[in-house]
């Protein structure tokens, strides 16, 4: 006999033992009151017969004859131990009704439900809990099969457990699903326990079964975020090196297209190459946003502006036959958010609308101020921080989306359109730029009743953003400054600094962000401008950016990535950086330099600047 099957026979032997106590204790008690009920009995005819004769009846020299006293003391003596028998039997009722109570208060507070089934699988016992969470009655279980609840693929795994536990008398862990009475399926873990006989025989089972609907749901839902975040984490490094070899086949194709002549026959080939390339872009861009490794530029702004701003262009885009109304909520707080992110966030849910509703429908937008406090933020399924948000609602009455669809959503190349009609990045940008903005997406729909997204934004405690209007730079505008390029990739690197040398520009080429603080320190001339990738082994470009400022208060700096999450996380450049998207092209590289050199110094790098350079004063 098994270690669990001692011990669920000793403790049943223990029960049996306490009942068997309490049981002798009563026998006795009855017994007791017999005997002396007889004799008593017995006392009381020897009295009234001797009593009738009038007879002196001596023993020896003793008078025995019965007197009223004897008869007294001897009802007396019976009243006591009637007494002392009740107050016993009292005390026993007691602590059985007390043991009942205990019982009564498990298994009616229970959160689980608690079943006994006999050697035949009949129901002897089902807890309240049963009522509560399936909505079925005692009445109702106790004249229905177990069978008829559960979900037919799942009987032949309750049925083999059953099997189990009569033949080696101990129960097992399951799991099977379970309907309640409205016909929605639970998924139930069920524990059984054998109830063995004094001999150790199988008599039925005890059965305590936990609703973990919620749970499996909670962890479906870690396993996609952890499934999101992997393919994030993989889309964001492919596109990093894709980005890498767009810029250099992009670099080297415009050389080509300068010194191909107008006419020749190849000239169409390079502007192919070109304009292939420049698509190629604009899908690992798609894919950073997803994998929320794209450099943002975040300001307070105000979203219903962006949604005033942006509604007449997905007017034209969704068509007339799709009616598009609007709900700001005046007063809204504002935001810290990238405007063109949030832009493109309602350009990708206004075309999957329109994709839903191909016989026309209705699009709603909506915003409006919510605060959720820490007991209210326990309803969602999803880790949420209490707190401010706004609230962006975009809603349509289109076809809908089954579970099986929603689940899969925002995943990126996940598409539910015919080949060739959709690349499946919508979505997965929209779910990336909402997390990289701090904060969080659900969606609400059903086949055939349209979808929901609704966007939860924290509410931003800064003053608004001040509009900066930007230089106008041409293209062509050259000079003859000097600049330092950091960037770790040869190709690249050797790349870059020629289209530099091309417009103009002193460059001084460095392979990572030590050899850069090198190369500063022993050069005694001006460094106009650094251009620095972000992502590098060791020191990635902010900080070496940082460094350099400190010693060189006037230079200014010009950001590079392919992208920004590698190493060092998310990356949210200093209020007023220059930042150079890679692949970029020849104009767009020229168009930079000169923003960030006509630029003025920030007023906030200037003052820790000089702040930095007094406290070496000090030290000095």
């Amino acid at each position: 006999m098994s270690d669990n099957k001692t011990s669920q026979y000793l403790h049943g032997q223990t029960i049996r033992r306490g009942m068997q106590r309490v049981q002798r204790q009563e026998w006795w008690l009855w017994s007791s009151a017999a005997v002396i009920t007889l004799l008593l009995s017995f006392g009381l005819l020897s009295f009234t017969i001797a009593w009738l004769h009038s007879t002196k009846l001596e023993i020896g020299n003793i008078d025995v004859t019965p007197t009223p006293r004897g008869l007294i003391g001897l009802v007396f003596l019976f009243y006591v131990y009637v007494v002392y028998q009740q107050l016993q039997m009292y005390r026993i009722r007691r602590r059985l009704i007390e043991r009942d109570e205990v019982f009564r208060l498990i298994t009616e507070n229970a959160a689980d439900m608690i079943a006994v089934v006999d050697e035949n699988g009949r129901r002897v016992y089902n807890s309240p809990s049963y009522e509560r969470i399936l909505g079925y009655s005692v009445h109702e279980l106790q004249n229905s099969e177990a069978s008829d609840q559960m979900h037919p693929d799942d009987l032949s795994l309750v049925a083999d457990a059953a099997a189990h536990a009569r033949s080696t008398g101990v129960g097992r862990q399951i799991e099977y699903r379970m309907s309640d009475k409205g016909g929605t399926w639970h998924i139930l873990e069920s524990t059984a326990s054998a109830i063995l006989g004094a001999t150790g025989e199988y008599k039925g089972l005890v059965i305590v079964n936990r609703d973990i609907t919620d749970r499996k749901r909670l962890e479906e839902q870690f396993r996609q975020s952890q499934k999101m975040d992997a393919i994030g984490r993989l889309a964001g490094g492919i596109a990093h090196d894709f980005n890498n070899l767009l810029g250099i086949i992009i670099g080297y194709a415009e050389v080509l297209q300068e010194t191909a002549s107008e006419g020749h026959s190849d000239l169409e080939c390079v502007n192919e190459i070109l304009h292939s390339a420049q698509r190629a872009a604009s899908l690992t861009r798609q894919l950073l946003a997803f994998s929320r490794q794209q450099v943002l530029e975040p300001k307070i702004i105000d979203l219903n502006v962006v949604v005033a701003d942006t509604e007449k262009l997905l007017r034209r885009l969704i068509g007339e036959d799709i009616e598009l109304s609007t709900s700001p909520e005046p007063g809204l707080h504002r935001v810290k958010a990238d405007q063109g992110q949030l832009e493109q966030v309602l350009l990708n849910l206004a075309v999957n609308a329109r994709d839903a509703m191909p016989n026309g429908g209705r699009l709603t937008i909506k915003t409006r101020n919510i605060a959720m406090s820490a007991s209210e933020v326990q309803k969602y399924s999803y880790p949420v921080k209490p707190g401010v948000y706004v609230q962006l609602t975009v809603s349509d009455n289109g076809t809908g989306m089954d579970s099986a669809t929603r689940l899969r959503i925002f995943e990126p190349f996940f598409t539910t359109k015919e080949k060739g009609k959709g690349t499946g990045l919508g979505l997965s940008t929209v779910y990336g730029v909402v997390k990289q903005s701090d904060g969080y997406i659900e969606t609400d729909s059903e086949v055939g009743k349209g979808t929901t997204f609704t966007i939860y934004l924290p509410a931003a405690v800064e003053a608004e953003t001040p509009e900066v209007v930007p230089l106008v730079v041409t293209s062509t505008s050259t000079g003859g400054e000097t600049i330092l390029l950091v960037e770790d990739q040869d190709a690249l690197r050797s790349l870059t600094e020629s289209m530099l040398k091309r417009l103009g520009y002193r460059v001084f080429e460095t392979i990572n962000s030590a050899e850069a603080l090198t190369f500063s320190a022993s050069q005694k001339c001006p460094i106009d401008l650094l251009l620095t990738d972000i992502v590098m082994p060791g020191m990635n470009g902010c900080d070496l950016a940082r460094r350099l400022v400190e010693e060189r208060p006037t230079m200014k700096v010009v950001y590079m990535s392919g992208y920004s999450g590698q190493g060092i996380g998310q990356v949210i450049l200093p209020s007023g950086s220059h930042f150079l998207a890679k692949p970029f092209s020849r104009n767009d590289l020229s168009a930079k330099i000169r923003e960030a050199l006509l630029a003025e110094l920030p007023l906030e790098g200037a003052n820790r600047s000089t702040m930095n350079s007094s406290r070496k004063s000090v030290r000095s």
